[in-house]
């Protein structure tokens, strides 16, 4: 997967992007230019690639108009492990400088879970099949099930491992080591039948009982100032066999909870550990909004702007480029991709610490959305928010139909909205669609008609309060 998405050109990357986020191009232009720098990072020699940086980004524009959204899809488009996280958190009172390296931790935390997926994906043909087996003895138990069942006292434990074997367990042995009775093959061929029958998905309602890891819910201590966690289970976790409960539910819930658990069995996690480290280090995104926040205004050194310049200040060697400590080892962060955004309403680039401006050498602005923007992500991305009403609508019988004209209305109401009150961007258009749809949605179990067509007409009856009170609130003083 990853090996596809590094070949792709900056031209595709922002293709991709476009698909999802209207406008910007520049700074799809920026990000899809750091990915393919990362590929041609990965094709250099190791000494030179050791020597070359990732070029960081900081991108400044008003709320809502597509920051995290951009750094979000190029995350998961690359399959990346992404974490995005507000800088204002570190000012908050009781913080300390060390949790500044939370968002390292969070990396790889989110690169274990993108490679451990992988692993099972891998692993899951083998367990498939690990899995009916399984199903077909939860169905019709054999033999050997009951006297497996036969040591489960802890004294019984105690005395197999010591190599001891009771008198009544030879006798049973030397009589299940005979010729296979006829109801040994009455059960095979039974078993035959029903595995037939549950590739062809015929037994899928059917109840069984099953064997899950009993794993007691909240066994971890987390200290997570020291980023050490101790799982109180790995501790005696050996010295006892695995604790088991029986579970009643359907085939088909029992295929996916016996599948994980057979997964989990076959992949090595050492081996984990280590490519999601590797994936952390070398392919990691650090998204860090809000950055502006921490940017002292002026050159005031009173109050709360010593706390910001403290964040700053802690920030700085992450990006720079040091070793965290996290529960899964040490990690550097020479080569992890940080994206700073901001709305910079107040503050300026130039106001954050000079060293800092110097760690985001790519500075991007971002536009404000058009009306003609607005159009388009109503109706244009993959995801596009009529396309969601739409489909919501639909569960319920009702088709909805937005008229061109409804469309244009809607795209200049949020445009005046968002020019009279506060700018929030295309956020605007959410508070829109819902107060549109508000009766509609409210309305639905009782309304006879199947299709209801929304023109500009509705939209306007809906909003002209909305838009003459904004109007009168600018001229009185």
């Amino acid at each position: 997967m990853a090996s596809k998405v590094y070949s792709m050109t900056p031209k595709e990357v922002v293709a991709e992007l476009d698909k999802y986020i209207i406008g910007q191009d520049e700074a799809k232009k920026s990000v899809a230019i750091a990915l393919r720098n990362r590929y041609r990072r990965s094709l250099l020699s190791e000494e030179m690639r050791e020597e070359i940086t990732p070029k960081n980004i900081l991108m400044m524009g008003p709320t809502g108009c597509g920051k995290t959204e951009i750094a979000r899809r190029l995350a998961k488009l690359m399959d990346a492990p992404f974490v995005k996280v507000e800088a204002t958190k570190f000012t908050e009172v009781g913080y300390v400088g060390r949790d500044v390296d939370s968002m390292v931790r969070d990396l790889v935390e989110a690169s274990m879970r993108v490679t451990k997926q992988n692993k099972l994906e891998e692993k899951y043909n083998i367990a498939d099949k690990i899995v009916e087996e399984k199903i077909v003895e939860a169905i019709i138990p054999g033999k050997k099930k009951k006297n497996s069942n036969q040591s489960k006292s802890p004294f019984d434990f105690i005395m197999n491992s010591g190599g001891y074997q009771s008198q009544k367990q030879q006798y049973i042995e030397s009589q299940s080591k005979g010729e296979p009775t006829k109801e040994d093959m009455d059960v095979e061929m039974a078993r035959e039948q029903v595995r037939e029958q549950l590739r062809q998905g015929l037994l899928e309602e059917q109840y069984i009982e099953i064997e899950v890891a009993d794993v007691p819910k909240g066994n971890q201590l987390d200290m997570s100032n020291e980023g050490m966690s101790i799982a109180i289970g790995n501790i005696f976790g050996n010295m006892m066999p695995e604790k088991t409960k029986k579970k009643n539910c359907k085939v088909k819930d029992a295929r996916k909870i016996l599948r994980e658990q057979e997964a989990q069995k076959l992949i090595d996690m050492d081996v984990v550990t280590d490519e999601a480290i590797e994936n952390a280090e070398q392919n990691g995104i650090i998204f860090i909004d809000e950055i502006d926040k921490i940017a002292s205004g002026g050159r005031m050194t009173s109050g709360a702007d010593v706390s910001r310049e403290g964040v700053q200040r802690d920030i700085l060697p992450i990006v720079e480029g040091s070793v965290i400590n996290t529960k899964y080892g040490p990690v550097k962060t020479d080569h992890i991709l940080f994206i700073g955004a901001g709305a910079f309403h107040t503050a300026k680039p130039t106001d954050l610490i000079p060293e800092l401006q110097g760690r985001f050498p790519i500075r991007v602005e971002l536009e404000s959305l058009t009306k003609d923007d607005f159009v388009n992500i109503l109706t244009v991305p993959e995801n596009a928010l009529i396309k969601q009403h739409k489909a919501l609508l639909e569960t319920e019988g009702i088709e909805v139909e937005f008229t061109d004209s409804s469309i244009e209305e809607i795209a200049t109401i949020s445009f005046l909205m968002n020019e009279q009150t506060e700018n929030i961007g295309a956020r605007r258009l959410h508070t829109i669609l819902e107060k549109l749809l508000e009766d509609i949605s409210f309305n639905i179990p009782e309304m006879e008609e199947e299709k209801i067509v929304i023109d500009d007409e509705y939209v306007k009856e809906k909003f002209q309060e909305t838009i003459q009170k904004e109007d009168l609130d600018r001229f009185i003083l």
